[in-house]
C-alpha cells in the first residue's frame, strides 16, 4: 500500500511538472520520430503518390479512418496504427507523411513509409518471380531521408546531434518480399531463398543510419503472417493438418515468420557487438500480436481476430479483387473494435493499440523500450484511452 502511495504521489508530480512545461517533460528523451516501412506505418505516402488515380485508391475512401480521424488519411486501417500511439506517447505530434510536405521542415518527425513497400527493390523482386505494386523500396526510402536531411541541417554536426535526438523507427520492412511471394504462387523455398538478401538490406540500412548520426534505433520484426485474413483465404483448401486447433492459424506461414525473426535477431545482436554506442531494440510484432490470436475474446476481440470487419463476404469477409473501400465490398461491422483485422491485409485500430501497449511497457522490445526513455513513456500510456 505504501508503494502504491509513493507511485501516486511520484506520478501526481510528474503530471504537474508537465503541465507546468511541456516541453521540459521530454528532456533527455526524443525530440522527433523517423519512420521507414510499408502500410503498417504509412501515416499518408501512398495516398500522395496515387492522389491522381481515378477512382481513388481503396484506402483512400471510407470508411478508412472513420474510427478516431473520421475521414481517410491515407492510413491503412479505421484509425490509429503503432507510429501514432508512440507519437502520443512521447508527447510528439502525429508523424506526418514526407511526401505530403516536402520542402519543410520536420522538426518532430518525418514518415517515410509507403504502403505496399518491400526491403528489396522490385528489379530484384522481379528476378525472383514476385510481382510488386509499388517500388518505394528501402533504399528509395533512405533516398528520400536524406534528401531532406541535406535541406534540413546546415552542417554535418547539426544532423548528427538532430538524429541523436530522434527515434528511429526502421520497419517493420521487408513483410511484404514475402507476402508477393506468397501470393505469386511462389513456394516456401523460393521464398526462403532471398530471406538474406531482405536481412542484409536492413542491415546495411541501420548501419548507414547509424552513420549519418542516429543513436536509437526501433527494429521491429515479422508479423504472424499464418494468421493473415489474406493468406488464409489464399490457402483455404489446405490440409486441416495445417492449421493451429488453437488460434487457426497456418503453421507453416507461422513457422516461416519465426525463423525470419530469429535470422533478424542474429543480425542486431552482431550490430550492437559492432556498435555498442548505439541503442538497437528488436521490438516482437509477432509475439505481441500472437496475444489475440491465441486469445481473442481476452482481448476484447468477441468477433474473433481471423475475419475481417471490411470486406466483400466469404468465409473471412475477404476478397483478392473486391477490397474494402471499393464499392462492392460493403460487408462492414458496426463495431472495429471487436475485431483485430480490418481489411483482412491490416489491423483495426483497437489491434495496433495492443500491439502498441506492449512495446511501450516494454514486454515485447529487447532491451525493453521503457528503460530507454522511462520518464516520458510510461506515465503517457493513458493516451492509449479511446
Amino acid at each position: 500500500m505504501v508503494n502504491f502511495v509513493m507511485a501516486l504521489v511520484c506520478w501526481s508530480a510528474f503530471f504537474f511538472l508537465v503541465l507546468l512545461n511541456p516541453i521540459e517533460g521530454r528532456i533527455g528523451c526524443f525530440n522527433s520520430i523517423i519512420s521507414f516501412g510499408d502500410s503498417l506505418t504509412d501515416t499518408g505516402n501512398e495516398l500522395h503518390l496515387t492522389r491522381n488515380r481515378n477512382p481513388p485508391p481503396y484506402f483512400a475512401t471510407p470508411p478508412y479512418g472513420e474510427t478516431f480521424f473520421h475521414r481517410p488519411t491515407g492510413r491503412f486501417s479505421n484509425g490509429r496504427l503503432i507510429i501514432d500511439f508512440i507519437a502520443e506517447s512521447l508527447g510528439l505530434p502525429l508523424v506526418p507523411p514526407y511526401l505530403g510536405g516536402k520542402g519543410k521542415k520536420f522538426r518532430q518527425g518525418v514518415n517515410f513509409a509507403v504502403g505496399g513497400a518491400t526491403a528489396l527493390d522490385s528489379a530484384y523482386l522481379t528476378n525472383k518471380g514476385v510481382r510488386t505494386t509499388t517500388n518505394a523500396s528501402l533504399v528509395i526510402q533512405l533516398g528520400w531521408f536524406k534528401e531532406m536531411l541535406s535541406s534540413h541541417c546546415k552542417f554535418p554536426s547539426e544532423c548528427k546531434e538532430f538524429l541523436r535526438k530522434s527515434l528511429i523507427l526502421v520497419g517493420e520492412i521487408g513483410g511484404n518480399d514475402f507476402i508477393y511471394g506468397f501470393f505469386g504462387n511462389n513456394t516456401k523455398e523460393e521464398v526462403e531463398s532471398y530471406v538474406p538478401a531482405v536481412i542484409n538490406t536492413i542491415s546495411s540500412a541501420i548501419q548507414e543510419l547509424m552513420e549519418l548520426g542516429a543513436s536509437t534505433l526501433v527494429v521491429p520484426g515479422g508479423m504472424p503472417i499464418g494468421c493473415s485474413t489474406a493468406l488464409l483465404t489464399k490457402f483455404m483448401l489446405s490440409d486441416k493438418e495445417d492449421y493451429d486447433p488453437i488460434t487457426g492459424c497456418i503453421n507453416w506461414l507461422n513457422q516461416f515468420s519465426q525463423n525470419y525473426n530469429d535470422f533478424l535477431q542474429k543480425e542486431l545482436h552482431l550490430l550492437r557487438e559492432l556498435h555498442p554506442s548505439v541503442t538497437i531494440i528488436y521490438a516482437d510484432y509477432y509475439n505481441a500480436a500472437m496475444q489475440f490470436y491465441v486469445s481473442p475474446n481476452t482481448y476484447g476481440f468477441t468477433k474473433g481476430a481471423l475475419i475481417a470487419c471490411c470486406g466483400a463476404g466469404g468465409p473471412y469477409n475477404y476478397k483478392f479483387f473486391e477490397l474494402c473501400g471499393d464499392l462492392t465490398a460493403r460487408n462492414i461491422c458496426g463495431d472495429p473494435s471487436l475485431y483485430a483485422s480490418w481489411d483482412g491485409m491490416h489491423f483495426t485500430e483497437a489491434a495496433y493499440k495492443l500491439i502498441s501497449t506492449g512495446l511501450l511497457e516494454g514486454n515485447f522490445t529487447f532491451p525493453p523500450l521503457p528503460k530507454i526513455c522511462t520518464t516520458s513513456l510510461s506515465p503517457n500510456l493513458n493516451h492509449f484511452d479511446s
